[in-house]
């Protein structure tokens, strides 16, 4: 039950800072390893992987927009496993 209520809360967040015009930062992870990062600055996204990165997430041409549970879902299904995005303080 309270990984349940973690996700929500984590997916609010998500949702929260999505829909301000101030720089974001997401990381992406995948079984609790780090492989990505997600910016947005003055409306501009930017999706950058870093060594070791799976190839079919560094493959990823697109969208990428304000809906972060539709890129994790993306990835998620691109991946065949569980991708995470987290938000963190700009």
């Amino acid at each position: 039950m309270l990984a349940i209520a973690n996700d929500l809360v984590a997916r609010a967040a998500r949702l929260i800072f999505t829909v301000q015009d101030d720089p974001a930062l997401w990381t992406i992870s995948v079984h609790g390893r780090i492989v990505g990062s997600l910016v947005c600055e003055a409306g501009t996204w930017r999706l950058s992987w870093f060594d070791g990165a799976e190839d079919r997430l560094a493959s990823y041409a697109g969208p990428l927009s304000g809906d972060g549970e539709a890129l994790a879902a993306a990835l998620s299904a691109r991946l065949g496993a569980p991708v995470e995005l987290e938000s963190l303080a700009v």
